[in-house]
Formats: structure tokens, sequence, C-alpha cells
């Protein structure tokens, strides 16, 4: 069975958000890092739900939730690398929820074609 890219992506980008989660609370930030934690580990959580849908229907709205939360996880990223409140370099984040946000909109509109 072929491995999906999206499930991965998102996967592997709950797991950067939960080490980013960790290194934010050492340095005794607690607000955006619990943003971040949540929305982030939530765009892979709801691509396994829509890996899971019942119709196209169902795969296209999961998959919307995902694009939102991928969205707001990018909204506290930039957040947290313009209020320089850490030193943590958040670009390589930055760049991987864009990734991840272009291939689920992609994703979207190749199944609302369908």
């Amino acid at each position: 069975m072929k491995e999906n890219l999206i499930a991965k992506k998102t996967f592997d980008f709950a797991l950067l958000s939960i080490s980013l989660y960790v290194k934010l609370k050492k340095e005794n930030e607690y607000i955006i890092s619990k943003q971040i934690v949540r929305s982030g580990t939530s765009i892979g959580a709801n691509v396994e739900e829509a890996i899971a849908a019942q119709s196209r229907k169902d795969f296209i709205n999961k998959l919307s939730i995902a694009s939102k939360e991928a969205r707001e996880t990018k909204y506290w990223l930039r957040l947290l690398d313009k209020s320089e409140i850490t030193k943590i370099e958040v670009k390589d984040y930055l760049i991987e929820i864009e990734h991840i946000i272009n291939i689920i909109t992609k994703i979207i509109k190749t199944s609302k074609e369908q």
C-alpha cells in the first residue's frame, strides 16, 4: 500500500508542533505554544478523519477543517515570529505549514472537480 503523503506530512508536523511546544514551555511561553500545539496536531487528526470519510462531501468537509487548522497554525507561528518573545527560529515551521496548506488546498480543489 502506498504511503499517503499528506497524512505523513501532517503527522510529522504534529510531532514538530509538540517539540516546539516543549521548547517554548522551557522558555516560559505558555499562551502561543498551547495554540500552536492544539492547531498543529489537529491538522493531521482531521486528515485522518478525511481518509476514513463516508462520502466525497464528508472527505471535503474534513479536509476543509484541516485547512482551517493549518491556516490557524500559520497565524500563530507568524505571531510568534514577529512578536520576538522567543529566540526560537520558526522559519522552517512556516515553510512546512505553507507546503501543507498548498497540498490540502489542491486536494480539496481536485476533489470538488470530480
